[in-house]
């Protein structure tokens, strides 16, 4: 990682945060981005402590001008990109059946084309340095999960542009890395969007039980250095996409199950 230029969406907090740290302590050159400003400006803060060479910018991933603006101000400053991370996303908490369709839409501008875009004016980069495109998705592009249809919509679609990118680059020298956290001590909850659109709140799960957003944050970058196609990381989300395989009607079953358990759940 030492000296590479790593891009980085949704880096104002949870996971995008933790990658900008772990990225900066191996010595790589950080650009991170996200909607936030202010917070994104106390990130860069904190990151000065490294002493890595940093640029932050405050980017909308869901716009395309935005994303164009972010690719090219990177290679502006630093010559060249060697990892995008598509860490930028929001989810939901609600059923589709008192959704508003500008949530499933919202999602999808954020989660999906948010990547698109940015894949898209980094790629050119990418393969002159044969670098790596980094995806964020979940267990929820495995698995669709109830009262999160426009999240596991947005996870599915990632993962399937994601897989066509990496055959299609295959002699290219292209890496490409689907990693999927499972749930994490984030504020991904916190931002949900309820039916109407507005924001959840207060998390339903409890955070001190999940794997720290840093824990992922080292995962995923050792993932890249050591080009792994994918990565599924908690014992839940393993068994669950095995399970997805072998018994995907009993799962369904057992997914119902557990996630009608949540706290205030919409089923």
């Amino acid at each position: 990682m030492k000296n590479k230029v790593i891009v980085i969406t949704g880096a104002s907090s949870g996971i995008g945060k933790a990658l900008a740290f772990e990225a900066a302590k191996r010595g790589a050159h950080i650009v991170i981005a996200a909607r936030n400003a202010e917070k994104l400006e106390e990130v860069a803060n904190q990151i000065k402590q490294f002493n890595t060479q940093l640029l932050c910018l405050q980017t909308d991933v869901s716009r395309e001008d935005d994303c164009k603006t972010l690719i090219a101000k990177a290679i502006e400053k630093f010559g060249r990109i060697d990892v995008l991370i598509n860490n930028a996303g929001i989810s939901m908490r609600a059923l589709f059946e008192h959704t508003d369709l500008s949530v499933i839409k919202q999602l999808m501008d954020i989660n999906f084309w948010g990547m698109v875009y940015c894949t898209k004016y980094a790629l050119p980069e990418l393969l002159k340095t044969k670098g790596s495109v980094v995806g964020v998705s979940s267990i929820a592009g495995y698995k669709g999960l109830p009262g999160r249809t426009g999240y596991s919509a947005s996870k599915f679609a990632m993962q399937g542009f994601l897989e066509a990118l990496r055959i299609e680059n295959l002699k290219k020298g292209l890496h490409v890395l689907i990693a999927c956290p499972g749930f994490t001590a984030s504020n991904i909850r916190n931002t949900a969007l309820a039916a109407d659109g507005s924001t959840q709140g207060e998390s339903p799960r409890n955070e001190a039980e999940m794997m720290s957003a840093g824990q992922v944050a080292t995962y995923i970058l050792d993932a890249v250095v050591n080009r792994k196609r994918s990565l599924v990381l908690t014992r839940q989300g393993k068994l669950t996409v095995l399970l997805n395989k072998l018994i995907p009607g009993k799962l369904d079953k057992m997914v119902f199950k557990y996630m009608s358990a949540e706290p205030d759940s919409p089923f």
